[in-house]
């Protein structure tokens, strides 16, 4: 009976090591998974950049146009103002 409880004690170490082992492996796993989730979502995050910077280089080329336009209508509505003026004083207006 002396002999079995050093063998006894080792296979509860024996145990014990496996539990941890398992334990960590499952840490290991989980964190595996944590690290392909975070990949995942910096990778959507990178498509959503990309897709953010083409509509906002969209987004300046329009308002590039909007004001050149915005510019020709002022100068525009100056020439006819100044054409109305010119008429209004040749007519006495």
């Amino acid at each position: 009976m002396a002999e079995t409880a050093p063998l006894d004690a080792a296979l509860v170490r024996i145990d014990q090591a496996i539990a941890r082992l398992e334990a960590a492996v499952e840490r290991r796993i989980a964190a595996s998974s944590t690290i392909s989730g975070l990949e995942e979502e910096l990778s959507r995050l990178g498509e959503d950049r990309s897709r953010l910077a083409m509509d906002l280089d969209g987004a300046v080329a329009r308002a590039g146009r909007l004001e050149d336009s915005n510019r020709e209508v002022s100068r525009r509505l100056v020439a006819a103002m100044e054409s109305i003026r010119a008429v209004l004083d040749a007519h006495g207006g």
